[in-house]
């Protein structure tokens, strides 16, 4: 009783074995590379692209400088040679090193005016 109705269902079946997509042997993969393609232009790309700005952010960390570490230290940068350590000074008179990778945001020159897009300070 229960053989004869899986072979009266295998019988009505989709028409060929293809997934019902029409397309032959792809119709089982392109849903998964369709997701890889989503993947790749919602995730792996902006994270590339904001790895590349911070890489070149560090990369342009000049003497005079505030910047922000991923610790939340705030100072001015006094020494940025061509190595992995900048030296920060983050209170009058004290001043300590810092490696490069760890600079979470740079501020620019103090005494700067603020970019255009940004807005006037308010009183």
């Amino acid at each position: 009783m229960w053989i004869s109705t899986a072979y009266a269902q295998a019988a009505g079946g989709s028409g060929g074995g293809d997934g019902g997509f029409g397309l032959g042997g792809l119709g089982g993969i392109l849903p998964i590379v369709l997701i890889f393609i989503v993947f790749y232009f919602l995730l792996i790309r902006p994270q590339q692209k904001r790895q590349k700005d911070h890489r070149l952010m560090i990369a342009n960390v000049q003497r005079n400088d505030t910047v922000v570490t991923n610790g939340g230290i705030i100072g001015k940068v006094t020494k940025a040679g061509e190595g992995p350590e900048l030296e920060l000074e983050i209170a009058p008179d004290v001043r300590v090193k810092v490696d490069r990778g760890m600079i979470a945001m740079v501020k620019g020159k103090e005494g700067a005016a603020p970019a255009a897009g940004a807005a006037a300070p308010k009183k």
